[in-house]
């Protein structure tokens, strides 16, 4: 749409000169170009061939019939008498005097085209902002929420970052209750989190609660191809935040203009850095900033520049985690305040079933289950609604309509009934929740584990027994189809394990061989660039991989062992993912130790339809395709 409209403008603009050109100049070039000689036009009088003539100052415009021409006459010569006498009609054009308007009427056409010049050149260069005499104006905005206003009710969650950046709207409000015993407000506050914690709707919180002027900004609207414009933006933004002062300056994702000055392998970008030294400058310098605070949120608090974080310019750095049980159960009453719940909704085992989901996770999987409550045409919105939701957002959409051979589906099956074996023999693995062979996004099957509470750190049994676990899933196919007949299904796992085992040896020194040494940034290849970057010897690489090697080969020993002790818990389960397809992990449990599911399913079906089922064994007798581990990598369909 854009690109129509500059192409327009173009066009008109280039038709407006050349109708220009011609109203100016045309007349008078094609006059010019049927110009005779004052002795050829008398002559012609004289001859009867002219029947009238317009005086024109000095020049005489003649009419012969259907042709026009014209004649300068000479200085002091009158030529009225010569028409007169041969019976030549005459007409006389008022003359005006020389001045300025003629000056103006000779000026006029390029003035047109100038002021159109300047208004295209206003348009391209952002408009609202002065255009082409405001390049390096600020683009913050004054946010003013008439509607869809945001305040702290809105936020749970991250209690701590709410009361720390509640303290700074009362230090606006009232500022004379921290001054009276020497307090300063502070300059700025850093909100340091993972993507989806709530930085920004924080910060949408405080311009809701504090009631003073709330600019907000990108970190990328400074940063431009010339040199000198960032700067000039930022001073720009400083000079509105005085004039509004008290007031709040907010700059999200900073990152993008406070990098560290000099990292990198080309050097730094002049420009990038001219604005961060104006950043820097403006926060703290020679001028004191009275009652302008500036917010600045990010997730990538380790690439910030170390002068943006000393106390003078970000005084506090505010964590803003991903939240724990309580704040998740917080997090979805917010959200489903506008969602109708059914009587069966219990948020809280919602949340204690999301670990580790962020704020925005729970904001999709309250709408998510809306959508599915919708879809089917219901009331409200149910605790099926949520499970279901809650499995499409951890493992992906149901892909029902993919074809399987009866082949893929029993290498499936014995796949992820391997991870559940392992997973529910080892007593430090997390408890599995759900094993499916149905396809869900991009695997042919899935087994998902859930820690029974918030996991803050691993330790080395732990990593070892879950190293045991990703492996199972490739152990379970060699035991039950031979060394020849392993297929390309553990691909992720081995994915995931190297992963962690990598994790294992360079960043949390549980290898004895390699030791207490951070190689992560070394192995990776920074090799001296940036903070903090060494290289590392070959023999200390090859080290590296072989303990690595070693870690998942161990693994891989320990879940082929557990596989092996308890063959038959492992071909039952596998039986009963052939012929549920989905289990949970009391299912799985009951199919182990070789007990029934329960009543007929249908009958089940039947009396759970709108409660809050723990998704139960889903019966064979309806159709469906298999799944496979959110590990395993699809395998190609009939």
């Amino acid at each position: 749409m854009g690109n129509a409209r500059n192409i327009a403008f173009w066009v008109v603009l280039f038709l407006l000169i050349l109708a220009l050109f011609n109203l100016f100049n045309g007349g008078q070039t094609t006059m010019a170009s049927r110009t005779i000689p004052y002795s050829d036009f008398i002559d012609r009088v004289e001859g009867g061939d002219v029947s009238e003539v317009t005086l024109d100052g000095e020049r005489i415009i003649i009419r012969s019939g259907n042709e026009q021409y014209a004649t300068v006459k000479p200085e002091g010569v009158d030529v009225t008498p010569v028409l007169l006498e041969n019976d030549v009609a005459i007409k006389a054009e008022p003359q005006e005097q020389n001045g300025i308007w003629s000056y103006v009427g000779t000026l006029l056409p390029f003035l047109i085209i100038i002021g159109i010049w300047i208004f295209f050149m206003n348009r391209m260069q952002g408009g609202g902002k002065g255009g082409a005499m405001g390049f390096g104006k600020s683009r913050a905005k004054l946010l003013t929420e008439k509607h869809g206003r945001v305040t702290f009710d809105d936020v749970a969650g991250i209690d701590e970052a709410k009361e720390e950046l509640e303290e700074i709207v009362e230090f606006l409000r009232n500022p004379q209750k921290f001054s009276r015993l020497g307090g300063k407000i502070p300059k700025g506050a850093l909100l340091v989190g993972p993507p989806g914690t709530g930085k920004t709707l924080l910060a949408r919180a405080i311009a809701g609660e504090a009631g003073v002027p709330f600019f907000t900004i990108s970190g990328s609207d400074f940063v431009e191809m010339f040199v000198g414009v960032g700067a000039s933006r930022v001073r720009d933004m400083f000079e509105q935040a005085k004039k509004n002062a008290p007031c709040i300056v907010f700059i999200d994702e900073i990152d993008a203009v406070g990098r560290h000055r000099g990292a990198g392998y080309g050097g730094g970008n002049d420009e990038r850095e001219q604005t961060l030294n104006q950043l820097l400058v403006e926060m703290d310098g020679f001028e004191a900033n009275e009652g302008v605070i500036i917010l600045a949120a990010t997730n990538r608090r380790d690439v910030l520049d170390p002068a943006l974080l000393r106390p003078g310019r970000f005084d506090r750095q505010v964590t803003v985690p991903n939240p724990d049980i309580k704040g998740r159960e917080k997090i979805l009453r917010v959200h489903a305040r506008k969602v109708p719940l059914g009587p069966d909704v219990d948020l809280r085992i919602t949340a204690r079933g999301t670990p580790g989901f962020s704020g925005a996770d729970l904001a999709n999987l309250v709408n998510e289950a809306a959508l599915m409550a919708a879809r089917v045409g219901r009331r409200f919105v149910t605790m099926e609604d949520f499970e279901s939701a809650k499995d499409k957002v951890m493992m992906g959409a149901e892909r029902r309509s993919m074809v399987l051979t009866a082949e893929q589906k029993e290498k499936t099956a014995y796949h992820e009934a391997g991870h559940a074996v392992v997973g529910m023999s080892l007593p430090k693995c997390d408890p599995v929740y759900k094993a499916t062979i149905i396809p869900r996004g991009g695997a042919l099957g899935m087994v998902v584990s859930l820690p029974e509470i918030d996991r803050l750190n691993w330790h080395k049994s732990e990593c070892e027994q879950k190293l045991a676990m990703t492996m199972a899933g490739k152990a379970a196919e060699i035991i039950k189809y031979g060394e020849e007949e392993v297929s390309n299904g553990p691909a992720g796992d081995i994915q995931q394990a190297s992963s962690l085992a990598r994790a294992m040896v360079l960043r949390w020194g549980m290898s004895d061989k390699v030791g207490n040494i951070d190689y992560q940034q070394a192995h990776e290849g920074y090799m001296g660039n940036g903070p903090g970057g060494f290289s590392i010897s070959s023999e200390t690489k090859e080290l590296i991989e072989q303990e690595v090697k070693r870690m998942i080969d161990e693994a891989y020993e320990t879940a082929r062992g557990v596989l092996l002790d308890k063959s038959e818990e492992f071909e039952r389960l596998a039986q009963g993912l052939l012929e549920y397809e989905t289990l949970t992990g009391d299912d799985i449990k009951k199919v182990i130790k070789g007990d029934p599911l329960g009543k007929d399913d249908d009958d089940e079906d039947e009396q759970d339809q709108g409660s809050a089922p723990s998704v139960t064994a889903i019966p064979k007798t309806k159709p469906k395709a298999p799944k496979n581990d959110g590990n395993l990598e699809p395998e190609p369909s009939v």
